[in-house]
């Protein structure tokens, strides 16, 4: 390194510089040369100096930004916090096909919600987080909630089998007993499986319901609703498909029933699914749901599973039939092809990136478009319970009011209740946001019932 004071003949002037490492002056000190010596040299000088000046001020900058950062570690996602913590009562109801487990939640003496789950999901995964909402609580009240789970899908539950009447009774009570067990155990078919609602509804005493399905669940709650219009409501169906399953569903099912036989959860399983619940967007962005429910699956027993996807996609067309009689000409809905009206009303939600959102056109053309509310959910993907419950809880609320429930809930109210549970939040008050607790113990500030004027 070298510190010089360098003379230049041409202008008579001194330049002082400090640091000046030996390749620099070999390039830029040259005694007697052009007149502009001066100036490169200054060039030189003043860019190393503004260097050193911007690094300094970069790590006193630094200083300053990392003081008063605390690092938190970020909380898993869950979809209903403590699960013993949830108010729910849980009922094995023998039918012919099989048991079911139902999951009560609410007063029995208010009026009946039955909810069907999807293929690989069951009342915790697909509904509870939902029914958990702060939003739905006020609507709750006037409710209560009915989750039926298909059998041998429930979290924790035994490989379906025949068992022999003569051997010794299994604990697990989705075995129904079947005498010869050389045989291998039937699962239900899709029109079996909204037969076995009957039992459910004959148990608790309920005469008629409204019924909230998505998928597969959708499926079997329309099915019933054809067989037994006077037992049905409404319905509020996510993601239905009316039609049969195409070549290309049938070969990915096929495949994954194959897996799931063996005994284990692929990824091939596992990828195929997450589609089949959100759609390739929301699998690609939402990575925090993705994870959860990516971790939800290890409870799902995978021969079960595999009898549940095998029955869904063996399923028979729906014969459901829109009337539109041509002017002047009385129709008879379903002539001569065995297709009926649904008699209830329907409420169909969708989001716009669904991988369903064609089979939901095609089922909102199948229904009378005078009892028929058709709801795609903009910036959403498969499950629009879990990625825009706001916009689901709003939509079913309005649906209820329609049918005459819960008359005087205003939205004013809901958006109250909504702003007071976020400043509770962030105040660390209280829990009541996504995924709280239900039931009585729930802290979500509570719409009160406003009485009716005469």
């Amino acid at each position: 390194m070298y510190s010089s004071v360098v003379v230049c003949s041409s202008s008579n002037s001194i330049v002082e510089f400090l640091s000046l490492n030996q390749l620099d002056i070999e390039k830029n000190i040259t005694m007697n040369t052009e007149p502009n010596f001066c100036d490169c040299l200054c060039s030189v000088l003043m860019s190393r100096r503004n260097k050193r000046k911007r690094k300094r001020m970069a790590e006193k900058l630094t200083d300053i930004e990392l003081t008063g950062i605390i690092l938190e570690e970020t909380k898993p996602r869950t979809l209903g916090g403590d699960p013993s913590s949830v108010l729910l009562q849980e009922d094995d109801i023998e039918t012919g096909r099989g048991t079911l487990r139902v999951a009560v939640q609410g007063d029995r003496s208010k009026a009946a919600i039955i909810t069907y789950h999807d293929i690989g999901l069951n009342h915790v995964t697909n509904f509870q987080g939902f029914f958990s909402y702060g939003d739905m609580q006020p609507i709750l009240r006037h409710f209560c909630v009915y989750h039926i789970n298909a059998p041998g899908q429930h979290d924790g539950a035994l490989p379906l089998m025949q068992r022999n009447m003569n051997t010794e009774p299994h604990d697990d009570p989705a075995m129904p007993l079947v005498k010869g067990a050389d045989k291998r155990y039937h699962f239900p078919s899709m029109d079996e499986l909204s037969e076995m609602i009957l039992p459910v509804l004959q148990f608790y005493g309920i005469k008629h319901f409204i019924g909230f399905g998505m998928g597969a669940g959708a499926n079997i709650l329309t099915r019933f609703a054809l067989n037994h219009p006077e037992k049905v409501d409404a319905l509020a169906l996510v993601n239905c498909t009316a039609s049969v399953s195409g070549w290309t569903e049938w070969g990915w099912q096929k495949l994954n029933t194959w897996y799931l036989k063996s005994g284990s959860m692929t990824g091939f399983t596992e990828d195929y699914l997450l589609w089949h619940w959100f759609g390739q967007k929301t699998v690609d962005q939402n990575y925090d749901l993705v994870r959860m429910y990516r971790d939800t699956m290890k409870h799902i027993n995978p021969h079960n599973l595999a009898l549940f996807i095998e029955s869904y996609t063996k399923r028979t067309a729906l014969a459901v039939h829109r009337d539109l009689p041509k002017l002047g000409v009385k129709s008879t809905p379903g002539k001569n092809t065995g297709a009926r009206a649904l008699d209830c009303d329907v409420l169909l939600m969708a989001g716009d990136n669904s991988p369903h959102l064609d089979a939901m056109v095609d089922m909102n053309s199948r229904i009378d478009p005078s009892k028929t509310s058709w709801m795609k959910i903009s910036d959403c993907g498969g499950m629009p319970l879990e990625e825009a419950p706001e916009k689901v809880c709003d939509a079913f609320r309005l649906f209820l009011q329609g049918l005459g429930y819960v008359p005087f809930m205003s939205q004013t109210k809901i958006m109250e209740s909504r702003s007071a549970a976020s400043r509770a939040s962030l105040l660390g008050a209280g829990g009541g946001g996504r995924g709280s607790i239900t039931g009585t113990t729930h802290q979500t500030p509570v719409v009160q019932e406003q009485e009716a004027e005469c």
